[in-house]
């Protein structure tokens, strides 16, 4: 509201100085997200699993695998080779604990429980544990970018650790053009990108881990597991960093299998399995 000055009784008051009106441009739209590549995969070599694994985390280091598996009475930690599937190492978890993810950083080997809201640090050579850390909600699949951990819970979101605290730093919600992309399970940290195997699916999403953006799909139907039942779903990806490998496997599948990745599709018809 404008209010003019005082005028003498003779002046004619001063009327207010408007603006012309302009309507403001219309705003811009959100361009629409590109549509999400497939990849598909070769299979370069095929190696023995145990198949009474039921295998919550997967992770390659210094030439051997490294397995958490799950299950109340079952759950454990093992050191296993390559080659022939034979478990080196292993520490069994108390009979109350369903273990969950896995990953390596530095010298600690953490490893998430499912329900029990317990994370589990150890040494990563003499499985000796170090201490427990606790958190909120169920733990599913864990890995590290080299600083943070990264830990799934089965829902949509991401959430980024402090490795010393397992306080939270960030987190991010994971999205296909535009969907939450919800049943997030096991992880692994390759080339600068988060993967993520969906439970109950044979699609691993490959995520931006600054966005939650998912930048491409990675479709593993097909994979020649004998015997797989409706429990013996995808949930298992390490990465060999030095020869970048890529292995895969799932719950109680009496194989593990290195693949390649075959170029992109143009379409994804697995999306809507992956966003539902």
């Amino acid at each position: 509201m404008v209010l003019s000055a005082c005028q003498p009784n003779n002046a004619s008051p001063t009327p207010a100085a408007t603006n012309p009106t302009t309507t403001p441009p219309p705003a811009a739209e959100t361009p629409p997200e590109p549509d999400i590549p497939t990849f598909r995969y070769k299979i370069v070599n095929t190696y023995p699993h145990d198949p009474q694994a039921f295998t919550q985390g997967l992770e390659f280091h210094d030439g051997d695998l490294y397995e958490g598996t799950g299950l109340k009475g079952k759950s454990s930690l093992r050191r296993v080779e390559l080659r022939t599937g034979r478990i080196l190492q292993i520490h069994r978890l108390p009979s109350e604990y369903f273990g969950e993810g896995i990953t390596i950083l530095g010298d600690k080997l953490y490893q998430l429980t499912w329900q029990n809201g317990v994370c589990f640090v150890y040494d990563r050579r003499a499985f000796r544990q170090i201490t427990q850390f606790r958190y909120d909600g169920e733990g599913w699949g864990l890995t590290n970018d080299g600083k943070h951990l990264i830990m799934s819970d089965g829902s949509e979101v991401i959430t980024f650790r402090d490795p010393d605290t397992f306080a939270e730093v960030r987190r991010i919600t994971v999205r296909a053009q535009g969907k939450p992309v919800k049943n997030l399970n096991e992880l692994e940290y390759i080339e600068g990108e988060i993967w993520a195997n969906i439970w109950y699916s044979d699609i691993i999403a490959r995520i931006d881990p600054s966005t939650g953006i998912v930048k491409a799909w990675v479709d593993l139907e097909g994979l020649p597991v004998p015997n797989r039942d409706i429990e013996a779903v995808l949930n298992g990806i390490a990465y060999d960093r030095q020869n970048k490998r890529i292995f895969v496997t799932g719950k109680n599948w009496s194989k593990l299998f290195e693949i390649e990745l075959v170029p992109p599709r143009n379409a994804a018809p697995t999306q809507d399995d992956a966003t539902r």
